[in-house]
């Protein structure tokens, strides 16, 4: 009797140590998101009911479903809540620091030369550039943005406010020929432009770029130095193109070229070009921009607010050319986040081609992710939820009364949902929004430094 207990008990202790050695097999990770409807924008577009999704460090080591639950644990488990989960937003275009002169002037004809060159003249400092930079990059994280492209002065104060958010920041230093407020001599802004690129070339989060204002706001000197620059660096070039027809005329006139044809004789068109605008193109510079390669950032609200046009962006997609989407400034769209972008994109191209199957949700979505990827070319590390990518995820929850029902992920999240229906932002695989609210930055003193800004700018604003 006693031989077949102590026999038993072997068992017993065999089978506890067993059961605990599969409890250690599963792999320790660090977050883990559950219980969601999952759009992971891979090349067959799989949506993945009750998904999970898996973060190590900063990348993706997991997709699935809760099958992944049995093999994965984390320090942190999110639960959705029946959430849709997506890949990070990518903002294509802004002026993130333009926050501190948001709906000064609105409206008001010829308003570039008439307030923001002014303002930007008396106003811009390595202070401004900061304080705007913070307030916009917070705003951008609340509403699901993970990546933006920003092309600004005193570029690397902006840089500086968007690490501290803990956004991932492609960030390019304005480049204009005429006297800026850091920039009063001829070459300094590229001087400029150039000890931002070398001191943030091998950053995690900022990739650093040239930011040359316009075909004809800027020297074609200097767009010859730009481009040897950007080759020698590796780096990208954000520029406006093709904006207004007064850009196109000029440039015809001038050189007897469409401001892309123009771009690429002095070679600029390559894989390094954002393209933002695009409003005055023809056909032929389309495929034009097609073969160098070149991504795109369609700024839709900011287009029509101005009156300027709507650019044939969906052509461009449809063509397979790297289509993503942008905000512009907050003093030209006003707003700083994608999910609003979407709802126009999608209505404003079907009102232009006078086809309700136009651009339909999806490929709004495609747009402000995987494309917006594909735009700055990091489709093989952003805009998508995939194994090896890294980890910059979104839940959009879908409890609020807005959301509700849903029958179409894709069409709630262009149709219905807003900026405030982001609950959860993780950037890099680091939580930085969790339950609506910043985790980074002190909102509220955000908000004071912007406001207490504001004082100083009515004033100057008054005079103009």
């Amino acid at each position: 009797m006693k031989n077949y207990l102590k026999g038993a008990l072997l068992l017993g202790s065999l089978f506890i140590v067993g059961c605990s050695s599969l409890v250690e097999k599963k792999e320790q990770a660090n977050i883990i998101i559950k219980n969601g409807t999952l759009l992971t924008m891979n090349e067959k577009r799989e949506i993945i009911e009750n998904g999970v999704i898996v973060i190590k460090n900063n990348k993706i080591i997991s997709v699935g479903n809760e099958d992944l639950l049995k093999k994965y644990s984390a320090t942190k488990v999110i639960d959705a809540e029946d959430g849709i989960i997506m890949p990070g937003m990518i903002n294509t275009h802004a002026h993130v620091s333009m926050t501190v002169f948001r709906s000064l002037a609105d409206d008001v004809p010829d308003r570039l030369n008439r307030y923001i060159f002014p303002l930007e003249n008396q106003m811009v400092s390595p202070e401004m550039s900061y304080i705007g930079a913070k307030h916009g990059a917070m705003e951008m994280a609340l509403g699901g943005v993970t990546t933006m492209v920003d092309m600004y002065l005193f570029e690397e104060s902006a840089a500086q406010a968007v690490k501290e958010v803990g956004l991932r920041g492609v960030m390019t230093q304005n480049i204009i020929k005429y006297p800026t407020a850091d920039g009063k001599e001829k070459g300094e802004t590229l001087n400029r432009a150039v000890a931002f690129v070398e001191k943030y070339k091998n950053d995690e989060l900022i990739t650093p770029g040239f930011g040359p204002h316009g075909p004809h706001t800027v020297t074609k000197e200097e767009l010859l130095k730009i481009k040897e620059l950007s080759k020698k660096y590796n780096v990208p070039v954000s520029m406006h193109v093709a904006e207004t027809d007064g850009e196109f005329d000029r440039i015809k006139k001038e050189y007897k070229m469409t401001p892309v044809e123009y771009l690429d004789s002095v070679g600029l068109l390559n894989e390094r070009f954002i393209a933002a605008h695009n409003i005055f193109i023809t056909d032929s510079d389309i495929e034009l921009m097609k073969k160098r390669d070149v991504g795109i950032a369609h700024n839709m609200v900011a287009n029509i607010k101005s009156a300027k046009g709507i650019s044939p962006a969906l052509k461009m997609h449809d063509k397979g050319m790297r289509v993503g989407l942008g905000t512009d400034g907050p003093m030209s769209g006003n707003t700083l986040d994608i999910i609003g972008q979407m709802g126009y994109v999608a209505k404003l191209h079907k009102l232009d081609t006078k086809d309700r199957s136009a651009l339909p949700p999806k490929k709004a979505v495609e747009m402000a992710t995987i494309g917006g990827a594909r735009a700055i070319h990091r489709e093989n590390e952003l805009g998508s939820l995939e194994v090896g990518k890294l980890a910059d995820i979104v839940i959009v929850e879908t409890k609020s009364v807005n959301m509700n029902p849903i029958y179409d992920p894709y069409s709630a999240l262009v149709y219905s949902a807003n900026a405030s229906n982001v609950d959860t932002v993780i950037v890099n695989g680091k939580l930085i929004v969790e339950d609506k609210q910043i985790k980074t930055v002190d909102s509220k003193k955000v908000i004071k430094d912007i406001t207490d800004f504001k004082e100083k700018v009515q004033k100057v604003a008054e005079t103009l």
